[in-house]
């Protein structure tokens, strides 16, 4: 029997779907109780294990995005898209970071194989997503489980929560979120 040769699919997204992920997200945001209230504060550590704390970073927005796993498919595309508009994030007097519950050494891991430029926390008690809602019991059947989600909030300098994604699509996310902070920061969407 010969083998079937199947070449690889390149996907890219044209602007209708990129107008429905942005209409997904903003309807599943627009619903958000927690918009307007003050973000709840923490310090867990970062990919080198050194503790971040959220309020240091009062006087700045934050982009805290929260993800389910290093190094699979759809959270390698979401830190690979923030890494390339950082500098555009930087500009905009914000910072990234990701959060997960990997191992502060699974974060390196992932940073330095992919050449990623943020701050990845590690959230193994799932205390910071479970006070973000990024931590979900799911059932399947009599067995109940916990899983990520994948949230993401823009944070203002004052440590109110301005923007707040529960439903995140991952491909073309940072550059939504991009536009998004550029409307909060009253000047219109990102170029």
């Amino acid at each position: 029997m010969k083998p079937i040769k199947v070449e690889p699919v390149h996907m890219t997204l044209d602007i209708n779907v990129k107008m429905q992920q942005q209409e997904i997200e903003e309807a599943a945001a627009e619903t958000s109780p927690v918009v307007g209230k003050a973000a709840p504060d923490f310090s867990i550590p970062d990919q080198n294990d050194k503790p971040v704390t959220l309020s240091e970073f009062r006087g700045k927005w934050v982009v805290l995005y929260f993800y389910p796993k290093d190094d699979t498919t759809g959270c390698t595309i979401e830190a690979k898209e923030f890494t390339e508009l950082l500098p555009r994030f930087h500009a905009m007097n914000a910072e990234v970071i990701g959060i997960s519950e990997d191992s502060a050494q699974s974060h390196c891991d992932f940073v330095d194989k992919h050449n990623l430029e943020l701050s990845l926390l590690s959230d193994e008690d799932h205390v910071v997503m479970e006070s973000y809602g990024a931590w979900v019991i799911s059932s399947f059947g009599k067995m109940h489980y916990g899983r990520v989600i994948r949230v993401t909030m823009i944070i203002d300098p004052e440590g109110i929560i301005r923007h707040y994604i529960p439903e995140v699509l991952p491909q073309g996310h940072a550059e939504r979120v991009l536009n998004k902070l550029a409307v909060l920061q009253g000047a219109g969407p990102a170029e």
